[in-house]
């Protein structure tokens, strides 16, 4: 049976943050981080972190081995309170923990053999078996032909390969990745989120992802946690938050139209659609417009795979008549898809709309124009959460 990676399918969580605050002083000068963060992570799962520059993601993530110590809070991994341990403690209890970084962090006089074999001469282990240890891990990142290559040699996916071999040299328990892709092309750092989620699949070992990339949480990871000016502004699973967005900060990283930077040229009557499993792949906007006997123009679309599972998302822009509008809104909701209004002047829009039974036919078209207000699902508007 497969491991439940859901905190509830775990008595103690691997990764325990509480209420972690972490402040920069200069002089009189004090900069808020984080603030009052608390997550879970439960063992084997793959958890993302996401959040625009300046979130304060990659702090947190340095804050779970104490790479940066918190300003208050508690830092529990594997049941210890890492804040509590001393010097010497605290060095053990890393061993339990990789780290990989955005630009690789290689010894560049060191062949990719002796970057791999580092962690493990550092922590006593006999030349004989971290040779061994060394040869398993290359053949485990597919780079057994490059072990005596230097990094300076390599391209930047082949450095971020042995960046995690040399993560796992110590048998971690956690891995944690800060922005570990985007210092590639999105072919390879297609490449690189397939190894990791085939090591974790293998090992077992449990990942933490920081990111500011939808993409990157979309194809790997099981939950995902938003990030805003040093606070988790969301949390959950990625197909509900993909779906139901209930933060600005969510909607603004999955809305298409703010990833290509056209959110302020969206025209007013546009809604964002969401499509699961085989509506995805479904006629749904031929069949509305047949149905609606409406017109609609597509705006943007694309559709993800989120968990082996085929998720779409659609802008589309009605026709100003409330009428429309009503029948369009209507038809979505027979059909069961998530939809959110959009309004370019306000430069957002209303929470997504839950399916719900279609207005009586016999209802007039000023009753039945509430089908598009989503600010009737006692859910507030964009920025007044």
């Amino acid at each position: 049976m497969p491991k439940d990676k859901t905190p509830e399918g775990n008595d103690v969580p691997v990764i325990e943050l509480r209420n972690i605050d972490k402040t920069f002083r200069s002089g009189k000068t004090a900069v808020s981080a984080v603030r009052n963060v608390s997550l879970s992570v439960s063992d084997g799962e793959i958890f993302g972190i996401i959040g625009f520059s300046g979130a304060g993601k990659s702090t947190l993530v340095r804050c779970i081995n104490l790479l940066e110590r918190p300003t208050s809070g508690q830092v529990i991994v594997d049941g210890v309170d890492l804040t509590t341990l001393s010097a010497k403690q605290l060095r053990a209890a890393r061993k339990n923990i990789g780290m990989i970084f955005q630009q690789f962090n290689l010894l560049s006089q060191r062949t990719v053999a002796n970057n791999v074999r580092f962690p493990l001469e550092t922590s006593g282990v006999p030349r004989a078996q971290a040779d061994e240890r060394v040869r398993e891990l290359l053949q485990l990142v597919d780079l057994s032909d490059k072990a005596d290559v230097y990094p300076a040699q390599l391209s930047g996916g082949q450095k971020q390969r042995v960046a995690i071999a040399r993560a796992l040299a110590c048998n971690p328990k956690i891995i944690l990745c800060d922005e570990a892709t985007s210092a590639l092309d999105p072919l390879t750092t297609h490449s690189i989120l397939d190894l990791l989620k085939r090591l974790n699949e293998q090992l077992g070992v449990t990942i933490v992802v920081i990111t500011h990339e939808m993409r990157v949480v979309e194809q790997i990871c099981d939950r995902v946690a938003v990030m805003d000016a040093g606070e988790v502004v969301e949390e959950g699973l990625v197909r509900d938050v993909f779906l139901r967005p209930q933060s600005e900060t969510a909607r603004r990283l999955i809305d298409p139209a703010y990833q290509t930077g056209s959110r302020v040229s969206l025209p007013p009557n546009t809604l964002r659609l969401a499509f699961t499993g085989e509506e995805s792949g479904a006629p749904v906007i031929s069949d509305l417009t047949v149905q609606c006997n409406a017109m609609v123009s597509i705006v943007s679309a694309n559709t993800e795979n989120i968990g082996g599972k085929p998720f779409g998302q659609m802008l589309i822009e009605m026709p100003p008549d409330a009428a429309s509008q009503a029948r369009i809104c209507a038809y979505l909701d027979k059909r069961g898809i998530s939809y959110e209004k959009s309004d370019a002047s306000e430069g957002g829009g209303r929470m997504p709309k839950q399916a719900a039974p279609a207005p009586s036919a016999q209802a007039p078209a000023s009753d039945a124009s509430s089908a598009c207000d989503t600010s009737q699902n006692d859910v507030p508007a964009i920025g007044k959460e």
